[in-house]
Order: C-alpha cells, then sequence, then structure tokens
C-alpha cells in the first residue's frame, strides 16, 4: 500500500507539472523570469549605427513636425559623400507620409533614387473584428488591417519600404518578437522595416539574404540594452561634427529618440527602462545577421520532460530526510535554470519556472509532512512518559528534547520510593473482585497523583505496590526532599481514604513506604521490542526492603535520606534493623513530620 501511494502521489505531481508547462499556467511570471536570468547584452556589432532625432536636434530645427524633406536630402548627401564611402543602407523609422512642400518632396524622392540605398518605414493601422473560424465559431482578429500610413507617392516609388509595427506581448506588453513578413491579405505578403533593411544590406555586400524562421514572427535575444548601439544627434551629422566616414558601409537607423516623440517600449533585455523603436529595430537586424534568434521548444515535449523529473523528484524524496529532501529539491531547481540558460543560449526557450516552482513546493510540502511525523511521534513518546512523569516533566523532556527511546542504561544519583498497602491480601479475600478493584484504583490514583506533583517518575504498579524514582530520566533540583514530601502526602491521603474505605466497605487499608536514595542504574531495560524504563542496584533494593519493613501509616528512610535533608525533617529513630539480602544491618528513621509543609492531601 506505501509503494502504491508513492507511486500515485508521484503520478499526480507529474500530472501537475504536464499541466502547468503544457497551459503555460505561469505565463506572466515564467517570462519575467526568463527576461531577468537568460536576457542579458552580448554586445553590439559595429555595423549598426543610429542617428537620433533627439531633443537637441529639435531644439536646434524646431520640432520635428515642423520639419520639410530638406533636412533629410541634407543627411542623405551628407553620408553619400562617393560611391566608395557611403553607408550600406540608410533606414528611416519614422513616418514620411504626408506631402509637405512639393519641391523639397521631389528633392528627397530623387535624392533618394539616385543613391538607391533607402528603406523606409510605414504603418498598419490595425482594428478587432469577429471572423468566422474553420470550426464556424466566431473569433476575434486584432490584426485586421483597416489602413496603411505609406510614404507619401514620390517616395515609395523610389525606395524599399518595410512596415514598422511593434509586436508587443499580450500578457504584460514586453516586445520579445518581431514580425518578419505579414500577410496583409490571401495574395499580398509585406516585409517588416527590420527585414527589408537586412534584405538590402545584404545585397549591397553581395550576399543572399537567409530568412532566420519560415515562420512571419520571429522570437529574438537582444544583443545590446538601451544605449549600446552607437548614436549620434541628427544636428551633430548636419553640422559636420561627426564626419561621414563614420557610417561608411554601415547599417545606419534614423529614428525618434526623444521622450515627447512616442516611440519607446518595455523590452525583457533592461526591464527597468524603455528602449527607443529605432534601438530595437537594430537589435532585430542584428539578430537576423547574428542568428541570435529564439525557438520555442515542442510544448508537448517540454510538458512531458517536466513531468518527469516532477514525478522523479516526488518519488525519490518519499523516503529522504529533510535535509536530503531539500538538497535533492534545490539541486533539480538550480539544474533547470542552469539547462534553461544553456538552451536559450543556443536559440532555444522553454518553460522556465513550473519546474523548480514546483521543486521548491515539493520541497515544502515534504519538509512539513516530515515536521508532522515528527509532531506525530513526539506526541506519541510523551504520551508514553506521560505515564511514567508528571505533566511537567513529559514538558521540559520534549522541550529539550533529551528522550530517545533505545536500550541502555546510565549511572545516577536517585531517590527511589516503594508504596504499598497493608493488608491488602486479607481485605481482597473479604470482598467482591469488584470492591477490591474500587480501593486499588483509589490507591493508585492518590500515589501517581503525589508522585507527578512532585515531579518524580513513576517506574511502575507491581501488584498493590508503587516504584517511583526521582532525579531520573533528567536532573531535578532537591529530588530527596521532593520524594519526602511525596511520601508525606501519600500517608496523609491515606489517611482520608482509609476511613472512607471503612465507612463504604467496612475495611481499613493503609500504607507503609519505604525511601533510599544513591546510586543506581536508569534507563531502559529490555530488548528491541520490548523495554522498561526503571533504575536497578542495591540503591532500590534497599528501597524495597524499607517498604516492606514499614507498618501502616509510616513512612521508613534510610541514613543516607536523613544526612541528605538534615533538620528540613523531623524523624523518630527506628534503630538497626536487619533487611532481607544485606549483610549488614540498615539503620532506619520514621519521618514524623517535614517542616513548613503542609499536604495538600490534608490531615
Amino acid at each position: 500500500m506505501k509503494h502504491f501511494n508513492r507511486i500515485l502521489v508521484s503520478f499526480l505531481a507529474g500530472v501537475i507539472a504536464f499541466s502547468a508547462v503544457y497551459f503555460n499556467l505561469l505565463s506572466i511570471v515564467d517570462k519575467s523570469a526568463e527576461d531577468i536570468l537568460y536576457h542579458k547584452s552580448s554586445g553590439t556589432m559595429g555595423q549598426i549605427r543610429i542617428i537620433k532625432i533627439d531633443d537637441k536636434t529639435m531644439n536646434e530645427l524646431g520640432d520635428i513636425s515642423t520639419w520639410d524633406r530638406s533636412i533629410y536630402t541634407k543627411l542623405l548627401n551628407t553620408l553619400c559623400v562617393s560611391e566608395e564611402n557611403s553607408p550600406a543602407v540608410v533606414g528611416f523609422d519614422i513616418l514620411l507620409s504626408s506631402e509637405k512642400d512639393e519641391k523639397t518632396d521631389k528633392e528627397f524622392s530623387e535624392v533618394c533614387k539616385k543613391y538607391n540605398n533607402v528603406v523606409c518605414g510605414f504603418s498598419y493601422v490595425f482594428s478587432k473584428e469577429l471572423q468566422e473560424g474553420e470550426k464556424g465559431f466566431l473569433l476575434e482578429n486584432s490584426m485586421t488591417v483597416k489602413d496603411k500610413v505609406l510614404p507619401y507617392k514620390e517616395l515609395r516609388e523610389v525606395v524599399d519600404i518595410g512596415f514598422v509595427n511593434a509586436l508587443m506581448d499580450n500578457d504584460d506588453s514586453f516586445i520579445r518578437s518581431s514580425f518578419l513578413t505579414f500577410n496583409e491579405t490571401e495574395d499580398i505578403t509585406t516585409q517588416s522595416f527590420s527585414m527589408k533593411v537586412y534584405e538590402k544590406y545584404m545585397e549591397s555586400q553581395g550576399l543572399e539574404a537567409n530568412y532566420p524562421t519560415d515562420k512571419s514572427i520571429m522570437d529574438f535575444r537582444y544583443s545590446g540594452k538601451a544605449g549600446d548601439y552607437e548614436n549620434v544627434s541628427l544636428i551633430d551629422v548636419l553640422n559636420g561634427t561627426v564626419p561621414a566616414s563614420a557610417f561608411d558601409d554601415c547599417i545606419v537607423l534614423v529614428g525618434a529618440y526623444a521622450a515627447g516623440m512616442m516611440d519607446a517600449y518595455f523590452v525583457p533585455v533592461d526591464r527597468s527602462s524603455q528602449m527607443y523603436g529605432v534601438e530595437i529595430h537594430a537589435n532585430v537586424i542584428e539578430a537576423i545577421i547574428e542568428g541570435r534568434t529564439l525557438e520555442n521548444v515542442n510544448k508537448i515535449v517540454d510538458a512531458l520532460i517536466s513531468a518527469i523529473i516532477i514525478a522523479f523528484i516526488t518519488f525519490v524524496c518519499w523516503n529522504l530526510s529533510v535535509v536530503k529532501t531539500i538538497i535533492v529539491c534545490l539541486g533539480v531547481a538550480i539544474l533547470k535554470l542552469l539547462s534553461g540558460f544553456v538552451l536559450f543560449n543556443m536559440g532555444y526557450t522553454m518553460n522556465v519556472l513550473s519546474v523548480p516552482v514546483l521543486a521548491v513546493v515539493i520541497a515544502i510540502i515534504y519538509v512539513a509532512v516530515h515536521y508532522y511525523k515528527a509532531r506525530i511521534a513526539k506526541k506519541s513518546i510523551e504520551k508514553a512518559f506521560s505515564k511514567y512523569v508528571a505533566p511537567q516533566v513529559v514538558e521540559e523532556i520534549a522541550k529539550d528534547g533529551t528522550y530517545e527511546l533505545k536500550l541502555g542504561g546510565e549511572n545516577r544519583d536517585i531517590a527511589v520510593m516503594f508504596v504499598d498497602i497493608r493488608g491488602f491480601t486479607s481485605l481482597s479475600e473479604s470482598l467482591e473482585p469488584e470492591q477490591v478493584v474500587d480501593i486499588l484504583n483509589d490507591y493508585l490514583e492518590l500515589t501517581t497523583r503525589c508522585i507527578f506533583r512532585h515531579g518524580g517518575t513513576l517506574d511502575k504498579f507491581v501488584g498493590d505496590a508503587t516504584m517511583a524514582v526521582f532525579n531520573s530520566p533528567f536532573d531535578t533540583e532537591d529530588y530527596i526532599y521532593k520524594a519526602i514530601l511525596t511520601a508525606w502526602d501519600i500517608v496523609k491521603g491515606g489517611n482520608k481514604i482509609e476511613k472512607e474505605f471503612v465507612e463504604k466497605f467496612g475495611e481499613s487499608v493503609g500504607f507503609g513506604v519505604g525511601i533510599n536514595c544513591g546510586p543506581a542504574v536508569v534507563g531502559n531495560i529490555g530488548c528491541d521490542f520490548r523495554m522498561d524504563y526503571t533504575a536497578i542496584g542495591d540503591t532500590v533494593n534497599t528501597a524495597a526492603r524499607l517498604e516492606a519493613n514499614a507498618p501502616r501509616g509510616t513512612v521508613y528512610i534510610s541514613h543516607e535520606v536523613r544526612e541528605a535533608l538534615g533538620d528540613r525533617i523531623t524523624v523518630e529513630d527506628v534503630g538497626e534493623i536487619p533487611l532481607k539480602g544485606k549483610s549488614n544491618g540498615v539503620f532506619v528513621y520514621t519521618v514524623t513530620g517535614v517542616v513548613g509543609y503542609e499536604s495538600p492531601e490534608g490531615e
């Protein structure tokens, strides 16, 4: 049954892991974790330069909305000094749609045609529409083309154009992917601005353009953070502060670099700041050139791997200790994160957090189960000890965690007390069995209550006799005195019980008590499957002999007990008496009082 439960729990854990990965239950958190752990800037290629339309430029030339096309004409003429000294591609990541001034518009289109190295951006205007799916269900299509914002007519006839629309993640609006192409209609497919710039650059280098994927959307790894690509202000290029030779044979991107132009987005490579759209295009172009694309591992394969890992650690950790469980679960979580890092740098991405999170959850659950089992075991042991020692003793032992049920003993100085009912044998012959049990239970309840009151350990019941030890299983302050107080309470309580028994049964009973102190061997005596916590030795035997000789209602103590307590008790000399098993007699005293102590058991 235990193996069945283990297999069943492991299987269920695997199912949970499979579901978490397959249905991407940690979608947003998982993407954020991948951003933080894996998306790191690796250094940008020197062939991409950015000419930025920033606040510095607009302070000199006025707001961009007021510019005519002469500024862009001047820029191209400045950059393209000659065929041998000009950029490979100049990409304008700005919308040059409206006709501003006929003369300057025409001049700009003519210069673009002359140099034949310009790519301009255009933008789709999308809307949401309900469309009928494959099975007749209505689906919302958020990428229905409502309109296009194209470069003005003369310009788009002489330049390459690509759409500049950003592809933001639906969950958190971060840009982790880029369009390569877009199926405008069944017959019309257009290319993105980044893809057009890449193709133009490869053409200029006499190389064949390679598409990074057969899909229209590409996941990619960023090469640089905001500001990593070499960038200069447009005004510094126009006034000659930055020489044209700095852009020779490069990919030059011209785009917004001012907060007011509303062209900044959140990106995974640096979640604390936004990146301008022109920098994102630079990263996309470099990803295409350098092959820094990302492919998602097959969802089913990813889910199966995660399920196997989680089922395995659930099975393995079933009987492990807390420390080993934590080591295994944390080890698996760390290895999963490291393998994700390796795969990411190889161009593959998979679910990041599900396995580590579930591994930590398994560790927490197993630690909680271990703790619960330990609590149950502790309660069981406490319950077992409570049969022998006072509740406060159990509490102290449990708090210190000093108990351990195993065979073996130790030498300790203890006080031993034996109590026996005088006349019980003849009494049991004259009463019904139920009455005998009634008397015995009252007696045992009294002795147990008194022993526990003073922190003693109830060693055992032997018929109508009770044995108790003090200063065991752990050190007890003033234990000999506490043994005397216990005996005194038993005698006083016995007087009260005797009166009740006379009234109830017409018979009387009394207690004889013997106390001795000294060294003894205490511990668990017996075998692995049956043991008894007790004390053995001459000290114990002497206490038993003292009790056997004590008259009804009397506490006999040894000379050692008398010497240990001095004037804290009052005694009467009994004298030296022979004890069975002792070659020499033992000097004995009768306790007649405990100085300053009033027994709660009454007189």
